[in-house]
């Protein structure tokens, strides 16, 4: 299978790559390098091209096929068959520059999303390699050592491409040219590395200087990000709500209107059976509100403000590992849950006095409280771990400042201070650091301590800061110099998670009051409006020269068709509500909650 994928691709290359270098492909090239694709810009444009002329080839087949099947009457002289087939050969070229075109767009949109990556990691990837420049000149290694911190994101990866370039070409002021030529960042990261070459020849003070000068200009720029992202998330909240408060509306007014407009109660004949207009719209309204909250669930990770990323979890490999982790990784409950979910859909299903809704529902709602429940679990962990490792990093500090060395300070800390939910993290790190035999060996024992520390406490607050006192140390930078840089730095982002995640509850609330406003209302019309229609529509003849369609509302049809459009927005403003608090696995939760509260709800006033 391997070998005719590559034939495939080296005929496509011979037949197609000579396009690349055409004067109409300019723009493409341009996005092609901040976009790093990966492949040769040629063998890129020879495979967009490959796959124009099979679409030309399969939309001019079925538009053929379509005409030549069209009844007598609508084609029946040989003008209108030349014109049909003209129309068809216009729709498969129209349709293969379409393929082109949407290859440009395709590059556009991987080069915007680097941008925006490299714009966030940035000021953490400066101000790591001030740390290291109080400790080294040495400017291909403080990029080696950035590069090799996974939270830097793309800018780490910017900066491995800066020293594959400096390798091939052996110079790494040429790496950085090239990279700032190449890199989507055009006004952030490429002028930064231009600057970085013209201090590094300057020596060590200018660079240091020029990297603290720029740290503070990027927590600035960052700053303001973060409230574009905040007035944006602001509108988006407020379109949110509107959107998903006019299908319950819809809703009512449909109870109005069909009692008078006999249209409505027609029926549309479809492969599935008959179904009215009025359900036509009801339904298409819970659809509508489904994907409105898939796309403001998506919006919120797309505008979120930097450093207000959810945490990513890994599944362990082997059945073993993933039952032994259920309970703290989200992701592997996430294995147990949908089987579990699974089963429940499919009890209750068989039962024939739950409806099939219902039964699916039960199902989300088991799978989703345990995965959510998990991830909810996990996170609490995860926030006393940063709190505690705040108080860790100033503990160990102030016993570097009194003149300890490292290990001996950890030590003590380790044995004097209660550190809760770091406790055994910090008792394996001072285990370790008491292995160090020679003082030669002392920085290699240290970094590989460290690094292994941030692995076990598994946050994105322990990668930023205690990864840049392993490189920093490593890099022979003055202990108490580094610890007073980690104190300022592990305060701050402290200071700013904290203030992120208070930003982003305000929208949490926005979800679960028009969730619950939603059922407010739909239990309202159902008690109190319905049955008055019922009676009003039970009346035939005319009242007043206004008709009165009789049998219009149905009470028991009405509230089920209420009760899923309401369902449909529990599952919307869930979305909506933990994307904002914690990403997919809080999204899941809130929903599930917000599906079993509106399920017992219903249950209670006779709805469901």
């Amino acid at each position: 299978m391997l070998g005719v994928a590559t034939l495939l691709d080296r005929g496509l290359y011979a037949l197609f790559a000579r396009n690349a270098d055409r004067s109409r492909h300019d723009q493409d090239r341009l996005y092609y390098r901040g976009a790093a694709v990966g492949v040769a810009f040629d063998r890129y444009m020879a495979r967009v091209y490959g796959v124009s002329w099979l679409v030309f080839g399969c939309v001019s087949l079925c538009s053929a096929i379509l005409v030549a099947v069209a009844p007598d009457a609508l084609i029946g002289s040989t003008s209108l068959w030349l014109l049909g087939g003209a129309t068809t050969g216009m729709v498969g070229l129209v349709s293969k520059r379409t393929v082109v075109w949407g290859s440009r767009y395709y590059l556009k949109w991987i080069r915007a999303r680097r941008r925006e990556r490299i714009e966030q990691t940035l000021p953490g990837a400066v101000r790591y390699l001030r740390a290291l420049a109080e400790g080294s000149d040495d400017q291909r290694r403080m990029f080696q050592r950035v590069a090799a911190q996974e939270s830097y994101g793309e800018t780490g990866v910017a900066f491995r491409r800066v020293l594959n370039h400096a390798t091939l070409t052996g110079s790494f002021e040429r790496g950085l040219q090239t990279v700032a030529r190449d890199t989507p960042s055009e006004d952030l990261l490429a002028p930064f590395l231009l600057k970085f070459s013209e201090h590094a020849r300057q020596g060590s003070d200018a660079l240091s200087r020029y990297l603290q000068m720029e740290s503070r200009t990027l927590s600035h720029r960052q700053a303001r990000a973060r409230q574009q992202s905040r007035d944006f998330l602001e509108l988006i909240a407020e379109l949110f709500v509107v959107l998903l408060v006019l299908p319950a509306l819809l809703v009512i007014v449909l109870s109005v209107l069909s009692v008078l407009s006999p249209r409505l109660s027609q029926q549309l004949y479809t492969p599935f059976g008959g179904i009215s207009v009025r359900s036509v719209l009801v339904y298409g309204s819970a659809v509508f509100v489904l994907w409105i909250g898939i796309g403001a669930a998506w919006l919120i990770g797309t505008i979120r403000p930097p450093g207000a990323t959810p945490p990513e979890y890994d599944r362990p490999n082997g059945v073993v590992a993933v039952l032994a982790s259920v309970t703290s990784n989200p992701a592997s409950a996430s294995v147990v849950a949908v089987l579990l979910a699974i089963v429940v859909s499919g009890a209750g299903i068989i039962r024939s006095d739950i409806h099939p809704l219902n039964a699916v529902l039960f199902g989300y709602v088991t799978g989703g409280i345990i995965i959510g429940g998990v991830a909810a679990r996990r996170r609490r962990y995860d926030d006393a771990k940063d709190h505690e490792l705040r108080d860790f990093v100033h503990a160990v500090a102030g016993h570097v400042r009194l003149g300890h060395p490292f290990g001996v300070a950890v030590e003590r800390v380790a044995n004097d201070v209660d550190l809760g939910a770091l406790t055994s993290d910090v008792n394996a790190l001072a285990f370790r650091l008491g292995l160090v035999t020679t003082a030669d060996s002392e920085p290699s024992v240290h970094t590989a301590a460290l690094n292994r520390f941030v692995e076990q406490v598994g946050t994105p607050l322990a990668a930023q800061t205690v990864g840049l006192v392993a490189g920093a140390l490593d890099a022979g930078g003055d202990a108490d110099a580094v610890f007073e840089t980690l104190q300022t730095e592990i305060g701050r982002l402290y200071h700013e998670k904290r203030a992120l995640r208070s930003t982003m509850a305000v929208y949490v609330v926005v979800g679960w009051t028009t969730a619950l406003l939603i059922v407010a209302i739909m239990i309202a019309v159902n008690n109190y409006v319905l049955d008055s229609f019922a009676q009003l529509a039970s009346v035939s003849g005319s009242t007043e020269g206004i008709g009165i369609v009789s049998g219009a509302v149905q009470p028991e049809r009405d509230r089920f068709q209420c009760y899923v459009v309401t369902q449909s927005t529990m599952l919307a403003c869930g979305w909506f509500a933990g994307s904002a608090r914690g990403g997919l696995y809080e999204a899941v939760l809130h929903s599930s909650v917000l599906v079993g509260v509106t399920y017992a709800i219903f249950s209670g006033v006779g709805m469901a």
